[in-house]
């Protein structure tokens, strides 16, 4: 029943039943959102209201004289089985059930939402939900979350999708990254997961145009094997990110009594994305740490990393890291140390590390870029510019950005870029600045370094699906020319 959800992300319009006149309830709380982000028809749907938030009111979908594409659903859960037969009946195509009170607390619950789900499928409707936060979609404005927008950051759009199985944590996550300047192209909070599940979203982002990279949290999953189907068929075209939480037999029944969830045996969930190629995180920055190299810069067709830095600390600091997690940080030619020898200061150090020092200009890092990029010695390139230094200035990002493109134009293998800027407002500035021109920028060396270890590892999957060379040719398509 996958088929296309586009109108759950892109609806002409929306009924909000259960819409509230009272601030702070979720009703009115989740309408005051689609009125100030969606631009599509808006519904309010409650028995006692004429208007509310200057929108007219009706007292049930049927009522509604216009198609209603999606009906977001927060009544008592007593009352949500009533309202998507009135749905049904409408032919509305879509539901988002808000509301609590299912599988997540027991039997009762568990029959409750049994009897939901027949009810969806007698109407051929589909169902986000129950006890979830709904979508947020930067790009059409559908936002059926609850929290106002005071207190909840919104991120703009961009090219990571995030699915979570808590609502409460993907909110968290928004605010996060509305903070961080990280762009999302679909949030799908599906709680219990009882119609629209991980597989049916996996194949749906799989062919997203405006995601590159599928993010995840999940407790756990129903299907294992349609789901490790549907991660095999999606890994090959985009890289998959997950945070498996459960992983303790106590964070195991943490999982059940929130939504529900099998958690299962964690080491079996390990075992199964390493298989089906999934980038597994430990946390949510991690998690987004991961996603946006991925969203921003090719996989790596090797291990072999160049640390390309102005403080030698720094350095010292990213190869023990890209050490510690297996990766190499090779020693360069003879041929190699010549030709950076020529373009450096005679302080700088050609070795790789290849440290231009802080008295270094910015042609001494792009020429270095230059030559490590065309050596065919190195795969991936860890960055550390320090902003802060005389000699480097407001044009190296843009030289330095449009030479990287160039040459990886040239490449077989283009040759990832991955950056680390350690400072203060200065700094975040001209960070920022690179990473809005496509270099994801990190505050620490460890973290870049991890972020360098999922590009490799995604490419040695592509490599061993022998889609690397096809993964490349569709990434050439958008990267700047």
């Amino acid at each position: 029943m996958s088929g296309n959800l586009d109108y759950f992300f892109f609806p002409e319009s929306v009924a909000v039943v259960g819409a509230s006149k009272t601030p702070g309830k979720v009703g009115y709380e989740l309408l005051r959102n689609l009125t100030e982000f969606y631009r599509g028809e808006i519904y309010p749907v409650n028995p006692t209201a004429d208007e509310i938030l200057g929108l007219k009111a009706y007292p049930s979908i049927k009522a509604i004289p216009d198609r209603v594409d999606v009906a977001v659903i927060s009544v008592p859960a007593e009352k949500v089985l009533e309202a998507v037969v009135d749905a049904g009946e409408a032919g509305v195509k879509g539901l988002i059930v808000i509301s609590g009170g299912f599988k997540e607390v027991g039997h009762e619950g568990a029959e409750r939402e049994k009897k939901l789900v027949e009810t969806v499928r007698k109407y051929k409707m589909r169902l986000i939900g129950p006890n979830c936060v709904g979508v947020y979609v930067p790009k059409s404005g559908m936002n059926t979350l609850f929290l106002p927008k005071t207190r909840q950051g919104f991120p703009p759009h961009g090219h990571i999708a995030f699915v979570s199985q808590s609502g409460a944590f993907g909110s968290a996550v928004l605010d996060w990254a509305a903070l961080r300047g990280l762009g999302m192209s679909k949030f799908v909070s599906y709680g219990n997961k009882a119609d629209v599940d991980d597989d049916d979203l996996l194949e749906y982002l799989k062919k997203d145009p405006d995601t590159r990279v599928i993010t995840m949290y999940i407790e756990g999953v129903e299907d294992g094997k349609s789901f490790f189907k549907a991660l095999r068929d999606t890994t090959p075209v985009k890289p998959v990110v997950i945070l498996k939480s459960g992983r303790t037999e106590a964070g195991a029944r943490a999982a059940s009594s929130h939504t529900g969830a099998l958690a299962g045996q964690d080491k079996v969930y390990d075992a199964a994305f390493k298989q089906a190629g999934v980038l597994r995180a430990h946390g949510m920055e991690e998690l987004f740490d991961m996603a946006l190299a991925l969203a921003l810069q090719p996989p790596s067709h090797g291990p072999r990393v160049a640390v390309l830095t102005v403080g030698g600390g720094s350095g010292v600091m990213a190869t023990d890291a890209l050490s510690d997690l297996g990766l190499q940080v090779p020693r360069l030619s003879d041929v190699t140390v010549e030709k950076l020898r020529r373009v450096l200061l005679p302080i700088a150090s050609p070795y790789n590390p290849v440290d231009v020092t802080g008295s270094a200009r910015d042609e001494h890092l792009i020429q270095a870029a230059e030559i490590l990029m065309k050596s065919g010695e190195v795969d991936v390139i860890l960055w550390l510019p320090y902003y802060i230094v005389p000699g480097v200035t407001e044009k190296l990002n843009p030289e330095f950005i449009k030479l990287v493109n160039e040459i990886n134009n040239t490449l077989q293998h283009p040759i990832p870029i991955v950056g680390v800027a350690t400072g203060g407002s200065y700094t975040v500035k001209y960070s920022a600045e690179a990473e809005s021109m496509g270099i994801p920028m990190y505050l620490s060396p460890e973290r870049a370094a991890k972020a360098v270890k999922a590009l490799v590892d995604y490419g040695n999957w592509l490599k061993t699906t022998g889609k690397f060379s096809e993964y490349i040719e569709n990434l050439r398509k958008r990267l700047p020319q």
